[in-house]
């Protein structure tokens, strides 16, 4: 009997929690230093969920491991829908790096559940505007002809601006070297900088040196030209068979009340449709595209799968 009415008592606790929720500011992880595509997507994105939320949604940059950190702090939170995580896709293959350098996981992606995607970004490939290779075809020729000479930067290890450049690699048959930063707004400074010679990047943290004629862009990963680089070509029309997005999206904690979950998601709709955040993305000129959690679970599980393979591909890092 006792038993029974502690289980009424937590049932009808977790309820009011639920139906209270939220009552105090909620915090959103970037798992990225400020400047990159991560925070350029979270702090539109926390604007509006506030709005529609009717609380504070406070950004936390929590950056480390190629994102496995702040990703790792999430997994670990309470699963009161008070601590979110805004990722990129990055977060399908930590995991997978962890394994294949026998180390103890930082997270297990079942340790978070998906809310919203928001975008789904092809990555572009920049290099300085004063660089030697003027087209797709000279930077290949120019990595054939010199093994190893060329280096990109990216966010860290088994990173979103790591595994496309592997990708590329195998697939053009060149030799690159990768410099690891803890961001991609440090990577792109280096770029800038002339410390690197390329990075692989989410279009939205690239594009204003662009405009400002720093950096020039040769391809992009997308399976279409990006509208915002529409002279741009892919690397399937230049012949080098791989695809790839740098996609965002809003996550909880497992274990997170079928309610709580619910109404993040119907914030997430809403915020998605709001006039003021669909426009901050044409400023961006990041497409938005939107997935509720369902449809974002299996696009999720595909590509959880996929980065995986890859994964395995580049082996080992030591």
């Amino acid at each position: 009997m006792f038993r029974l009415l502690l289980a009424m008592f937590a049932l009808g606790t977790s309820s009011t929690f639920a139906q209270d929720y939220p009552s105090r500011p909620i915090t959103l992880i970037v798992p990225f230093p400020p400047g990159g595509v991560a925070d350029n997507v979270a702090r539109p994105v926390a604007q509006a969920l506030s709005k529609q939320l009717g609380q504070t949604v406070v950004i936390e940059n929590k950056q480390g491991a190629g994102g496995g950190i702040g990703m790792a702090f999430v997994a670990k939170a309470k699963p009161d829908g008070y601590t979110l995580l805004l990722a990129l896709s990055s977060i399908s293959v930590i995991p997978e790096a962890d394994k294949v350098l026998g180390r103890a996981p930082m997270f297990q992606l079942d340790q978070l559940l998906p809310i919203a995607r928001f975008t789904a970004d092809p990555v572009v490939l920049a290099v300085r505007a004063e660089a030697p290779w003027k087209t797709y075809a000279e930077f290949v020729a120019f990595a054939k002809a010199n093994p190893k000479k060329l280096n990109y930067g990216s966010s860290g290890n088994y990173g979103t601006m790591h595994v496309p450049m592997e990708m590329l690699a195998s697939s053009a048959g060149v030799a690159l070297t990768h410099v690891p930063f803890t961001g991609a707004a440090p990577a792109v400074t280096a770029l800038l900088g002339g410390t690197i010679d390329a990075v692989a990047s989410g279009p939205s943290t690239v594009l204003q040196h662009v405009k400002a004629g720093k950096l020039r862009v040769l391809a992009n990963w997308g399976t279409e030209r990006h509208p915002a680089l529409p002279d741009v070509p892919t690397l399937r029309e230049l012949g080098t068979a791989t695809d790839y997005a740098q996609w965002s999206g809003l996550f909880a904690a497992a274990g997170t009340p079928e309610p709580v979950l619910n109404a993040l998601r119907k914030a997430a709709r809403e915020v998605q449709d709001d006039a003021a955040f669909k426009q901050t993305f044409v400023t961006l000129q990041t497409p938005l595209a939107y997935l509720d959690a369902p449809a974002f679970r299996t696009y999720w599980d595909a590509d959880a799968k996929k980065m995986a393979d890859v994964v395995q591909r580049i082996g080992k890092i030591e």
